[in-house]
């Protein structure tokens, strides 16, 4: 299968994402947290672009940032699942796609204690979210695993587009941080 078939074929997986909210992916703690962060655009652009921005990073940023963002998120999801709720916590979720999606647009290396700091803050606002949206009857601890491979899973793909193009396609992984920026305002305007 050729490398455009296979973008296809994924933008074709993806696409009855665009069609669900948040909340009721089922019953199974499991099966509704592996769903959150791919069936929500916000979570879903998020996660792709911590990848993507990963993959433009050198040394330790390149697993540091998406660890920083899974485990914060993990921390915000247990947060949640006890109730606590943060101010403005959507418009840090939308915000946190913007920001993402320009850091990615202009390959942004920022300060290493910069970056991890601003991944956390948003990794735990998308946390945070996952952990007050709990389906009733679903285990926690399934549902966290779920989101946890979900979001880990969606980073990897990030960053596997961005390392295994060829350097001539650098440009499209800039245009689709601008996407994803464009889609961040968007949320944030709405």
């Amino acid at each position: 299968m050729t490398l455009r078939k296979s973008l296809y074929a994924l933008a074709l997986f993806l696409t009855p994402a665009l069609a669900f909210a948040h909340p009721g992916h089922g019953d199974s703690g499991l099966m509704a947290g592996l769903a959150h962060p791919v069936f929500g655009l916000d979570h879903l652009l998020a996660m792709l672009a911590v990848g993507l921005w990963a993959a433009q990073q050198s040394g330790a940023a390149r697993w540091v940032l998406p660890l920083t963002f899974v485990g914060t998120m993990l921390i915000g999801g247990l947060l949640g699942f006890n109730g606590l709720e943060i101010p403005l916590m959507e418009t840090g979720i939308a915000a946190s796609v913007l920001a993402f999606g320009l850091l990615v647009a202009v390959a942004a290396r920022l300060p290493m204690i910069v970056s991890v700091a601003l991944t956390a803050l948003f990794a735990l606002t998308h946390g945070v979210a996952h952990g007050l949206e709990l389906p009733e009857l679903a285990s926690p601890l399934g549902y966290a695993a779920g989101f946890v491979v979900a979001t880990a899973s969606l980073h990897a793909i990030g960053y596997a587009l961005v390392r295994f193009l060829p350097r001539a396609a650098a440009p499209l992984v800039r245009i689709a941080g601008a996407a994803s920026a464009g889609a961040g305002a968007w949320l944030l305007a709405g």
